[in-house]
């Protein structure tokens, strides 16, 4: 097995990445309970599904019962524990020590089984062909290159395996409300922040034999911002938006989900 690069190898923009996601816990201003305590994993985990309510309806995490999944920053474990519940034999790896820190006790506190790892998704220490599955749900735009880092998730694909993936759509919902409100994104402070276009995630995806892509993310009411502002959102504009046909509106939400085969 390979070793992860020494911290003094890292270039200066990842050093940055990787210490901006340790001090950084996704969702963290929602938690009540103690960082790392069940009834903490708990919250993330409700407010995560209630945010991201689509989640579960295009990702089956039930489907994969002893295949192989790797998820490439997997952050807390949130969604790879439910994978893991689901059967699936999981492997997450972070940047972050933190994160890797963190999601074994979720795993830990949940009773479920899990590799975890401290390394790059940018450069994977895996063969070639070792996973059934590689998720990675909102990481290619926070990282330094995700073209290098498609490719790795290709690589370690086995043939006729399948990659699951989400970018943030430049052209949606929420990054025009941002234009008009002024309220920061969550995570705009990162280091590196992408969107998408659609026509560029598509030209990324071209390395894989097939791939389709689905509009998400819709509209729902925030328990992250308060203000007026927030009242407004959660009062007018999410029950506005969300009465509008979705066939008009789709092309506008926020996530891109893409689902490759190898």
């Amino acid at each position: 097995m390979l070793t992860l690069e020494p911290e003094e190898k890292l270039s200066p923009l990842k050093a940055d990445i990787r210490e901006y996601w340790n001090t950084h816990i996704h969702d963290l201003s929602v938690a009540r309970h103690p960082v790392g305590t069940k009834g903490f994993f708990k919250e993330l985990d409700e407010y995560r599904f209630d945010k991201l309510d689509y989640l579960p309806k295009v990702v089956d995490f039930s489907g994969y019962r002893n295949k192989r999944i790797l998820e490439v920053g997997c952050g807390i474990g949130i969604d790879l524990l439910r994978f893991a519940q689901g059967g699936g034999r999981v492997t997450g790896v972070d940047l972050s020590q933190t994160a890797i820190d963190l999601a074994k006790k979720n795993f830990s506190s949940s009773n479920q089984k899990g590799d975890f790892r401290v390394m790059d998704g940018e450069h994977l220490q895996f063969e070639d062909n070792q996973f059934d599955m590689v998720y990675a749900h909102g990481v290619l735009q926070y990282t330094a290159n995700p073209v290098q880092m498609l490719n790795e998730i290709k690589r370690v694909l086995k043939p006729g395996g399948h990659a699951i993936l989400m970018v943030y759509n430049r052209v949606s919902w929420l990054n025009a409300l941002r234009q008009v409100t002024n309220v920061a994104l969550e995570h705009e402070d990162a280091p590196v922040i992408r969107k998408f276009s659609v026509g560029e995630l598509k030209k990324m995806l071209r390395i894989f034999p097939r791939a389709r892509i689905v509009f998400e993310r819709f509209p729902v009411k925030t328990r992250l911002h308060k203000g007026v502002k927030a009242l407004l959102y959660n009062s007018f504009f999410v029950g506005a938006f969300n009465a509008l046909p979705r066939a008009i509106v789709r092309r506008f939400g926020w996530h891109i989900m893409a689902f490759a085969e190898k």
